[in-house]
């Protein structure tokens, strides 16, 4: 009687345990679109992230190399966790179809096929050489944050609020939602499309986290008003000023760099908070009061009109950074992230615009390795690198403000710009 009680349990045990050994990944589940996961659930929230929600990931992928289970990517090792909108799946059974089974606070593993991570979902144009066609990686996720533009939204109109009553701020909005609280009124002829505009500025977010200071680049910035600067907010409070004007604008997100932020120097649905002053204004082509024609200072100042024309000429859509630095993105990186401190190796080639090349790594086939924030480069370079994570290329165009100014070298005239193509072959940290 007793042995007739447990046999099926025995059986069903037996079954179960054969079944596990036979399954492809042991311990995996696997969606009906084919995607291997296993799920570490901690958080007590039932919401699921979804397509447009602002996730923040810390995340470790490995494989099979040389029969040895390797690590080629750890966040935590990087300076900060990935954030980014939650997109649609670029496949089925891709590794967002993962992150979208996960609540903040869960982690999880995948398996994910190696072509079909980096060429569909990184949107590389290979794999790393090291990592075989055939291979599989296994994907680690922690969500740390999920947040939908919702939240985010109400999150920014609540920080807003609070900003404006903590430092007393009685002046209304614009229609458009901007805050000018000017401290010196400028004086002479209003700004107008086609006035050419001197000015110093800094920006921050309301926390106060320094993004940008005109001042620490030796010179003021300048733009024809009318024309593409920085935000619409900015450009909407600079049209306001005059000659010698000084103004704090705050500009909300909604007028600002929106949703999705700028890169990894703004995040979304942030409020900013310029400085500004004008340096200089002259009229515009028209002649309007107030002294020279544009056109003139357009002769003397030829830089930013010579880098749009090599822009349009070489089929190149870029904005520049607020600092004036043009950034162009060729391949993602998928390493460390560079940062101050670390060990930098990169091949280069630097041209003039004129297409003149004045150094070379690869020419002497010869890496060059540097300190980053350590040993001196020039401003636009290192800011460059700063965006840029290990394995990545990309193309900077550097402003002689960003460069050496007006400083003449044996390789290049004072005022150039100068362009790199860079690839970060390495990031390491510098042992004591």
């Amino acid at each position: 009687m007793k042995s007739s009680i447990y046999y099926p349990f025995a059986v069903l045990l037996l079954l179960l345990t054969i079944l596990a050994c036979s399954s492809k990944y042991p311990g995996f589940d696997k969606t009906d679109s084919g995607l291997y996961y296993k799920i570490y659930h901690v958080s007590k929230d039932t919401a699921k992230a979804r397509t447009g929600d602002w996730v923040t990931i810390e995340m470790r992928y490995s494989c099979m190399i040389n029969g040895k289970d390797t690590v080629l990517y750890n966040s935590r090792q990087s300076s900060a966790p990935v954030k980014f909108a939650l997109p649609p799946s670029a496949y089925k059974g891709d590794l967002y179809e993962g992150i979208r089974m996960m609540a903040e606070g869960d982690s999880a593993d995948f398996i994910i096929g190696a072509d079909s991570l980096f060429i569909k979902t990184f949107k590389m144009d290979q794999r790393p050489p090291v990592v075989d066609s055939n291979s599989v990686l296994n994907f680690h996720v922690h969500l740390v944050t999920l947040d939908s533009p919702e939240k985010m939204k109400a999150k920014e109109a609540n920080a807003l609020y609070f900003y404006i009553k903590h430092n007393d701020i009685t002046v209304s909005p614009t229609k458009s939602g901007i805050y000018i609280i000017e401290s010196v009124a400028g004086q002479g002829i209003s700004i107008d499309t086609g006035c050419l505009v001197k000015l110093n500025f800094s920006v921050a977010t309301i926390s106060g986290q320094v993004i940008f200071s005109s001042l620490n680049q030796g010179a003021p910035m300048q733009f024809y008003y009318g024309e593409k600067f920085d935000t619409p907010g900015i450009e909407e409070a600079i049209g306001t000023m005059k000659k010698g004007g000084k103004a704090k604008v705050i500009v909300p997100s909604s007028m600002g760099f929106g949703e999705f932020g700028k890169g990894n120097i703004v995040g979304p649905y942030t409020t900013l908070v310029y400085n500004v002053e004008i340096v200089d204004l002259q009229a515009n082509k028209s002649g309007n009061a107030g002294g020279t024609d544009a056109a003139e200072f357009v002769a003397k100042d030829p830089e930013s009109r010579i880098i749009e024309k090599f822009l349009a000429d070489n089929k190149i859509i870029a904005e520049p950074l607020p600092s004036g630095l043009y950034y162009i993105e060729q391949s993602m990186g998928t390493g460390i992230q560079a940062t101050n401190g670390k060990r930098i190796k990169i091949h280069y080639v630097g041209t003039l615009l004129n297409g003149k090349k004045f150094d070379s790594s690869r020419d002497r086939n010869e890496p060059y390795v540097f300190i980053l924030g350590k040993d001196k480069m020039i401003p636009g370079f290192e800011e460059g690198i700063r965006k840029m994570k290990k394995g990545g290329k990309a193309l900077l165009i550097i402003p002689s403000v960003l460069a050496y100014g007006n400083q003449e070298t044996t390789a290049f005239p004072a005022n150039s710009t100068l362009i790199y193509n860079i690839e970060l072959l390495d990031v390491q940290a510098v042992t004591p």
